[in-house]
């Protein structure tokens, strides 16, 4: 039977899609991608389980937890849901409407990523105490993570056939009845991505919750480490953190369905009809400058002076250029560690249908939510006893990055892996090629954009990346976020304006790769 026809067959669901078994090392690839992943829960039940029955009751019965567990979710899910609604609300007007100015608001509703979150925090604390707490923390974070949502809703919606919109509306249906029928299922897989990686990073964020003085489990397991040394108390933390996290990810899964995403058609797309604002243009500019103005204006502002006021003046390039270096080092090899791992488990996932496979895609978001100090120690722990020659080596922080960001290139990857329809690689098989030839000649080309954004997306959090690297870097290595922790946990707000502005402009590099690549900028 000729290719072309099986493939038609195939799309038609004449013939039953076969499931074409893994070859042998990217089940071991897998395997090891998972027990890396699965050190921190082992770590975590182990250590929490010494702490006894009778004591976790009376450890966890506590006015303080009860507080800090409603301080943890209260910032969790008041983040994410302002998140949500700038990041989705931006995307839509900027993508489906005749607001003035998309191309420019597009740019300036990507920039926040290249702005660390404690680097936004200390630039508005050296304003006013004012801005510590919750309040402070809900408008910093929330301006720091909707880029994580806009940024795949805008894919997503570049990347919906306008003619499925126009198929509904010929039925009769008006725009609100197709955008709740038609639109809003395509646009939940980005959304509830989005959504997830928004909330896990609340439950794991530590360095701006630190700066701004709001007491979460993960500013509260950094205590018991640090002040009490007590790590069973900080592991049973730990663990109350895994089981927040596990409703989050049913959520998602729930949100994601079976929606298909793959497109096979010949033709191009139709063009998208763009809807005027009419009376609303003005009140929607009045918001996008806001966020505008608090998101990136005031931060960079601070940064400004503080860069041309006290200590900064007299700032040691050389440590600098070496920070920098270090920073470059450890992004760039901890990016491409993550991409080359997150493939396979993808794949897995979705493509060979593993047994298990909707959890083998998840667990690595689980481990998303403990804290980088909780990752560090577990990684430390079972280095020291197991293998003490990686210990304080960059094997092992690379291994912690790849942990710790694996999902945010399961996202990327993913997204990408679902618009390619299974049936191109089927006809691959059918006619003789191997899985690695079909891998390479048909699926990591037309995944490529995906894969470049995952890379881009990692880089850009690894420069960022604090507390897993203050535990794990090797004797020697300090990185640029490393300089700015330890000038501003000593209020010394001058001496890291450089290090930061460093930081920022690097991070300015990943960002525009995201925004420039296909899979983000969807035809």
């Amino acid at each position: 039977m000729p290719s072309g026809v099986l493939a038609s067959l195939w799309r038609r669901g004449s013939v039953r899609r076969p499931v074409w078994l893994p070859p042998f090392w990217h089940s071991v690839i897998v395997a090891l991608v998972l027990v890396a992943v699965c050190l921190p829960f082992l770590y975590v039940i182990w250590r929490a389980a010494q702490v006894g029955l009778e004591r976790s009751i009376a450890l966890l019965w506590r006015e303080r937890v009860a507080q800090l567990l409603f301080n943890t979710i209260a910032l969790m899910v008041t983040v994410t849901a302002i998140a949500v609604f700038l990041g989705a609300g931006a995307a839509w007007c900027i993508e489906r409407t005749n607001l003035a100015g998309r191309p420019v608001w597009s740019v300036l509703a990507s920039l926040p990523l290249c702005i660390p979150a404690f680097v936004s925090s200390y630039t508005w604390v050296s304003i006013s105490s004012i801005f510590e707490g919750f309040g402070g923390a809900v408008l910093i974070l929330s301006l720091a993570t909707y880029p994580l949502v806009y940024l795949p809703v805008a894919a997503a919606l570049k990347g919906l056939d306008p003619a499925l919109e126009e198929v509904s509306q010929s039925l009769g249906r008006n725009r609100w009845q197709t955008f709740r029928g038609v639109v809003l299922p395509q646009l939940k897989p980005a959304l509830g991505g989005g959504a997830l990686l928004v909330s896990l990073h609340m439950l794991a964020e530590f360095g701006a919750l630190a700066l701004l003085r709001y007491q979460t489990f993960t500013t509260a397991i950094f205590e018991e480490y640090e002040l009490e040394f007590s790590n069973a108390s900080a592991a049973l933390l730990a663990f109350v953190l895994l089981l927040l996290c596990l409703p989050i990810i049913l959520v998602e899964l729930r949100m994601r369905g079976r929606t298909q995403l793959a497109r096979v058609g010949r033709g191009t797309r139709r063009a998208t009809v763009v809807l005027s604002l009419g009376r609303w243009q003005w009140p929607v500019l009045a918001v996008f400058a806001a966020v505008a103005i608090l998101g990136l204006l005031v931060p960079l502002g601070m940064l400004a002076y503080w860069l041309t006021h006290g200590t900064s003046a007299g700032v040691d390039w050389g440590a600098l250029a070496a920070s920098a270096w270090d920073s470059l080092s450890l992004s760039l090899l901890g990016a491409l560690c993550t991409v080359l791992c997150a493939i396979p488990v993808v794949l897995a996932a979705i493509r060979h249908r593993a047994r298990l496979g909707i959890w083998l895609d998840r667990i690595p978001y689980a481990a998303h939510a403990l804290p980088g100090l909780v990752i560090a120690l577990s990684l430390a722990f079972f280095s020291i006893s197991y293998v003490s020659w990686a210990y304080q080596t960059w094997l092992l922080i690379l291994l912690a990055y790849v942990v710790l960001y694996l999902p945010l290139a399961q996202v990327s990857i993913r997204a990408a892996l679902e618009q390619l329809p299974a049936g191109i690689e089927d006809v691959g098989h059918a006619l003789g090629h191997g899985s690695w030839s079909v891998f390479c000649k048909i699926t990591l080309p037309c995944i490529a954009p995906g894969v470049a954004a995952a890379g881009a997306l990692v880089f850009l959090q690894l420069m960022k990346e604090l507390t897993a690297t203050l535990i794990l870097a090797p004797i020697g290595v300090d990185t640029l976020s490393m300089q700015v922790w330890s000038a501003t946990n000593n209020a010394a707000f001058a001496a890291a304006a450089p290090y930061a502005a460093v930081l920022i402009l690097i991070s300015g590099i990943p960002v525009h790769i995201l925004r420039k690549t296909v899979y983000f900028d969807a035809q």
